[in-house]
């Protein structure tokens, strides 16, 4: 059994879908990053001065302190139940990038494997124009019918 499990775990395919999931983790982390930190607070900023990891809605109130919270922290730290759409306003964002930076990378992926499939191959054969039979390029004469081909 750990002789197949060795066989199986060294697989081109499961070390590359190994290597596939820890890039796209990193990737997933940098896009967290550059959504809560760099896009989100320009964003927030042209709306108001708003915060959006600190929008939230009071569900119920904590019992260590009452509502109104001047951050999630504070609702947190107080025991509150709240609707965090702030963090899933981050989150959609993030999201839509990785969508966009995916689709964007699989799209040239395919146009370079376009480009290599329509690629013409050189001729190896050429048609008689007696006969209509395919013959070999460098033919001088047909098989078939025997006539000089140039």
């Amino acid at each position: 059994m750990f002789k197949e499990f060795k066989e199986f775990a060294m697989r081109g395919n499961v070390v590359d879908m190994a290597v596939g999931i820890i890039i796209g983790a990193a990737f997933g982390t940098i896009v967290k990053s550059l959504v809560a930190d760099i896009l989100m607070p320009p964003i927030g900023l042209l709306l108001g001065d708003v915060d959006f990891s600190n929008l939230f809605i009071v569900l119920k109130e904590g019992a260590a302190a009452a509502a109104p919270y001047a951050s999630l922290a504070d609702a947190k730290g107080a025991g509150a139940i709240t609707i965090n759409y702030g963090a899933f306003i981050n989150t959609v964002t993030s999201f839509i990038i990785v969508a966009l930076a995916i689709f964007m990378v699989i799209r040239n992926l395919n146009k370079l494997k376009k480009e290599e499939i329509e690629a013409p191959a050189e001729a190896t054969t050429k048609e008689c124009q007696y006969c209509l039979s395919t013959i070999a390029i460098k033919a001088t004469r047909c098989p078939n019918c025997t006539s000089e081909v140039g």
